[in-house]
């Protein structure tokens, strides 16, 4: 009887428990296995943010709405809306081309570390990337793609053999015809006719909508790299411009502008596919890979543009918006090097570092903290064998040597199109001279 009444006693503190307003949610079991299972009806606590990194292909300063170079400005609103609803960065420093900067995005290590210092370098798979790093030690699973231009090999089995998840795009430096070419698809290579910006466009669309998992994006456009082969119609704003040759070589700007305009319509329509759920849950990353081509650059000097130390060559956009970014409608002096988005996009997803090889996280400025801000940034280009031309900067000043032995300095805050040489004063002014030697002694330290 006594067994009876514990049982009966049992059942009732049972119910109370389960009409309880304040009651816990009960642990469900897995049949097989007996672990603990999710209550499917509660909502899931996991706030790991989407993260998508936009890379535009040979687009500098003066090529970008929002910045003060150059006179002739692309129609970017979808651009120009992440910038009123996020941060826009004005001394991000790239590598001089393309292949080095994103060997540096991908490892957080300079060229010189890596032997990717130039166009045409292979990336070894020895390295740690990005995207491996992030699914080793990220708490969340993320999945991850590489959608667009590779340009660290021409091994196209060479994303998936760095641990990417799903690539599709192309190996190479870029394509020969915008509307005939090779997509690559986890190693397997298909003609295709679509106009490339809106291919690579469809695939992160598709590849965005079959995601369950939180999600790292590295999409990287061809535009508006050569060649300058117009785009549909409907995704510029240039007007109808004959399409031979001789004329874009006559005048390639309005090409240049209408690729520009081409993939930010497409990035709309990317953004536009996105449920406004997913959209809340997405940080947005969008950089420029290298200074503009000297065949469309503005302001900048003769040669001082894609392809040299100059800040034509190393001084590109870049605009973060979307999840987690406090700071709206606003601007950030502080030194960033490519090399600080390997460690910022870990960060983001989760991974508990703020400094890694050459990078140093910018994540805590996106709220405005700058306590951990850079006091140097360094860019390099190789120019054969072990000679390379060098830039080294800091708040103020510039220190460029070159592969011939030559050196140069210059004052950014008066002289931000380094038209005045310093180097080639005499004497040198006493700050200048101070701020030469901060400038070498912390060469010679990165180098040790």
């Amino acid at each position: 009887m006594r067994e009876i009444y514990k049982v009966v006693i049992l059942l009732f503190s049972t119910l109370l428990l389960a009409c309880s307003s304040d009651a816990e949610a009960p642990i469900l079991e897995d049949d097989e296995t007996g672990n603990p299972m999710e209550d499917p009806t509660e909502e899931s606590t996991d706030e790991s943010p989407n993260i998508l990194l936009i890379i535009a292909d040979d687009m500098g300063l003066d090529a970008t709405p929002g910045y003060n170079i150059g006179t002739i400005k692309p129609a970017m609103p979808n651009l120009e809306d992440m910038m009123r609803k996020g941060l826009t960065f004005n001394n991000l420093w790239s590598n001089p081309t393309c292949t080095p900067t994103r060997a540096a995005m991908i490892t957080g290590k300079y060229g010189f570390r890596t032997n990717v210092s130039a166009v045409g370098d292979e990336l070894s798979i020895s390295e740690t990337s990005l995207q491996e790093y992030i699914r080793t030690n990220a708490t969340a699973n993320y999945s991850d793609a590489v959608i667009g231009k590779w340009h660290l090999s021409n091994d196209i089995n060479h994303p998936n053999h760095m641990g990417v998840g799903y690539f599709g795009g192309f190996s190479r430096g870029g394509v020969t015809s915008y509307t005939n070419w090779d997509f690559v698809e986890n190693g397997t290579s298909t003609a295709t006719t679509v106009y490339a910006t809106t291919k690579i466009t469809d695939v992160a669309i598709d590849w965005i909508g079959n995601q369950s998992n939180p999600w790292f994006l590295w999409l990287a456009y061809n535009a508006p790299h050569t060649p300058f082969h117009l785009p549909p119609d409907e995704l510029h704003n240039q007007g109808a411009l004959p399409t031979d040759e001789s004329s874009i070589a006559t005048n390639p700007m309005p090409y240049y502008m209408a690729a520009l305009e081409a993939m930010d319509t497409e990035m709309g329509r990317l953004l536009a596919s996105m449920t406004d759920a997913e959209r809340d849950k997405t940080i947005i990353i969008f950089i420029g890979d290298n200074g503009t081509p000297t065949q469309v650059a503005q302001a900048y000097g003769n040669r001082r543009t894609k392809d040299t130390p100059y800040q034509g060559g190393v001084n590109v956009p870049m605009v973060v918006s979307g999840n987690g970014v406090l700071r709206v409608n606003e601007t950030e002096d502080a030194l960033i090097t490519v090399t600080d988005l390997f460690t910022t996009v870990s960060e983001l997803a989760g991974v508990g570092v703020t400094e890694l090889n050459d990078s140093k996280s910018f994540k805590a400025l996106l709220s405005g903290d700058s306590s951990n801000t850079r006091e140097f940034a360094y860019t390099e280009i190789g120019r054969g064998g072990d000679t390379y031309d060098i830039a080294i900067r800091n708040q103020t000043h510039k220190y460029i040597t070159f592969s011939d032995g030559s050196a140069e300095l210059y004052d950014l805050i008066e002289d931000p199109l380094e038209s005045q040489n310093l180097l080639s004063n005499t004497p040198l002014g006493n700050e200048d001279a101070i701020e030469l030697e901060r400038l070498k002694e912390e060469l010679i330290r990165l180098k040790q």
